[in-house]
């Protein structure tokens, strides 16, 4: 359903950009509606042509107080690894409008940067703002809530990691989105509370089967010297990665992400064991 969602916002995104521009108009800011227009020519572009970037700079030639234009610029960048040019940009971007840019740029700063301690102070301050639902990051997978909890746990605090994602899922009925039990229940785990561990990663098992998800499951086993168990699991954990049933990202690498070296690594453990 959540990428339902997200597929429905993209496709409606440009049907709404020019009601966008007509309503800097109707406020009577017609220097932005100007811009906006610029704007909207440079989307008829490739986001890496330097025709693209022309675009944009006429758009804050005409306005330099047109925050859309420098986050616009700044996509390009962040894409292409040019992380120098992007950072300007998308700060210029958050100085004109945090309201619509700080829970943007605090997602970036923890997927690209693995600024765990940016993210922190970024999503945080965009509370504040919003003072309400902070929605999800810019790809889906997260809210910026578990975003925050995950970032949380980067630095050592575990325990205020595991409150947080709980305290998200007691506001949303236990809504389980892609990771959320995967990444709850890999915290329990690593505090060595092996039955909590278990019951959340069976929780993530029911609504988004992966293969990292039954590695875990498998080394809860593992720890609690269920060996049949473990040796069973782990061989399903392979075989849903093979199947490619794990997490994946584009551009990144999820957090508590497991690779297939880790997971031969356990089935060839597993052949110690007798039964």
């Amino acid at each position: 359903m959540r990428s339902i969602i997200i597929c429905l916002l993209s496709f409606f995104a440009s049907n709404t950009f020019t009601q966008n521009c007509n309503a800097y108009k109707w406020e009577g800011e017609i220097k932005k509606y100007e811009a906006c227009k610029k704007q909207k020519e440079a989307y008829q572009f490739y986001q890496f042509t330097k025709k693209y970037q022309e675009l944009l700079d006429e758009a804050i030639q005409i306005d330099s107080t047109y925050d859309k234009a420098y986050w616009a610029k700044s996509i390009a960048y962040l894409k292409s690894g040019d992380f120098l040019s992007w950072k300007p940009l998308i700060d210029k971007a958050v100085e004109l409008n945090p309201k619509m840019h700080l829970g943007y740029r605090g997602w970036c700063r923890y997927q690209f940067f693995r600024d765990y301690k940016g993210a922190i102070k970024d999503i945080e301050q965009y509370e504040k703002i919003i003072k309400d639902d902070i929605g999800y990051c810019q790809n889906g997978d997260y809210h910026l809530r578990i975003a925050k909890a995950i970032c949380y746990k980067a630095v050592g605090k575990k325990d205020k990691a595991i409150k947080i994602i709980e305290d998200y899922l007691k506001d949303n009925n236990e809504e389980p989105d892609l990771y959320n039990y995967f990444h709850l229940g890999v915290l329990y785990f690593e505090k060595g509370n092996y039955n909590r561990a278990l019951s959340n990663l069976m929780k993530q098992k029911e609504n988004n089967n992966l293969a990292d998800n039954r590695y875990y499951i498998a080394m809860c086993y593992k720890k609690k010297n269920n060996l049949n168990k473990y040796k069973e699991i782990i061989l399903e954990a392979k075989k849903l990665f093979e199947e490619g049933y794990l997490l994946n990202d584009p551009y990144t690498h999820h957090y508590d992400k497991v690779y297939l070296s880790q997971i031969e690594e356990e089935i060839n453990k597993s052949k110690r064991f007798t039964p």
